[in-house]
């Protein structure tokens, strides 16, 4: 793609991650598909659900890995950044520090169909189950969708369960995402990863957003706001979903540390967490598997003093998610009426002109 003049890139009108335009985000480098899906044996399914004129929201579920989760829980944290958000299963998750059920995302009023989809999932697979956790994760996209209509259904998430795979995870306004409005224009689904040097222990740190949230949109340090003619206070309102996965053996309290740090990506973007913002991170590893109450896999636990290079990976990582959400997406109208996608041509030639820095 970097070979193709930045000319041509732009006459193709096909919309990229920002990393494709050029955008260069932090220092290391993503894994192969730049997705969640980098740590191995994580997957991503997502339902799309665009109906008439009002309908625009859907699905977008993360398993920590393909086998039983209920039996072959993985450790995890999560941490409020604000916590203005209807989030289920997190006093247990804080308590236990583990996840036992794929984890959903979802509009704000879907919460508990999508909850109940988790329990009939891990129901008929484990028989003798009498508890679940079910884990979801919501934004409100009650502007470009009528969410009075709780038209997300307990088929929709079981659907996006069966639909999950590794590899390329698609971004923009789909899943979960289709509804969301992220710094004033078209957000979404975004992802994005970040590898280790060996040096530094390999590790591989993959992220996944819900971009729903208010600020002032800002690439690569470069504040685009300002060139944009926006009203810096017309864009105050909204949530962000972040999911964070690695496969370096951490445990839940150095999870909780990781989750903080992707918080700092968020702020990069321009995001602030307003009063109304629901911003929650979930973190797990996938070294390690907790069965019957023992740590099954390597459990050769990442000491505190080697964090900080995880940390600036998951900050990374989620500003590119970010905005990757935004570079995906695409003008929508909908129930309430229209959000515009970023003007990226627009976009990349005030960079240029100004900051040609951000450019790799």
């Amino acid at each position: 793609m970097r070979k193709i003049s930045f000319l041509l890139l732009m006459s193709l009108v096909l919309l990229s991650g920002v990393r494709d335009f050029g955008v260069k985000i932090g220092v290391y480098s993503p894994g192969k598909f730049n997705a969640i899906t980098d740590v191995k044996n994580v997957l991503v399914g997502q339902k799309t659900i665009i109906e008439g004129s009002n309908i625009r929201t859907g699905v977008t579920v993360i398993l920590p890995h393909s086998g039983n989760i209920y039996k072959e829980k993985v450790p995890a944290a999560i941490y409020i950044a604000n916590g203005y958000g209807k989030l289920t299963g997190i006093s247990q998750v804080k308590e236990l520090g583990e996840i036992e059920t794929p984890i959903v995302l979802t509009n704000t009023l879907s919460v508990w169909d999508a909850a109940k989809a988790l329990v009939i999932y891990t129901l008929k697979q484990n028989p003798d189950a009498r508890s679940i956790n079910p884990v979801v994760g919501e934004t409100n996209d009650g502007y470009l969708n009528d969410i009075r209509a709780l038209r997300v259904k307990v088929d929709d998430v079981l659907d996006a369960l069966e639909k999950t795979h590794s590899g390329r995870v698609k971004e923009g306004a789909v899943g979960a995402g289709t509804g969301t409005i992220a710094l004033g224009f078209k957000g979404g689904i975004g992802t994005s990863s970040r590898v280790l040097p060996a040096e530094q222990g390999g590790y591989t740190v993959g992220v996944l957003v819900q971009s729903n949230f208010g600020g002032l949109i800002t690439v690569a340090g470069f504040p685009l706001w300002k060139y944009l003619g926006r009203n810096p206070l017309a864009s105050r309102k909204g949530s962000c979903m972040i999911l964070v996965a690695t496969d370096a053996p951490l445990t839940s309290r150095n999870l909780y540390r990781l989750a903080k740090r992707a918080v700092f990506g968020l702020v990069r973007t321009g995001g602030f967490s307003s009063n109304g913002s629901g911003d929650y991170v979930i973190a797990f590893s996938t070294a390690y598997r907790i069965i019957k109450g023992k740590f099954v896999g390597n459990t050769d636990f990442v000491p505190n003093r080697k964090m900080t290079p995880l940390f600036q990976a998951v900050a990374e990582a989620t500003e590119e998610a970010i905005l990757n959400s935004l570079f995906e997406a695409k003008t929508m109208e909908g129930y309430m009426g229209k959000v515009e996608a970023l003007p990226i041509n627009k976009a990349i030639n005030l960079m240029r002109k100004y900051d040609p820095s951000v450019f790799e």
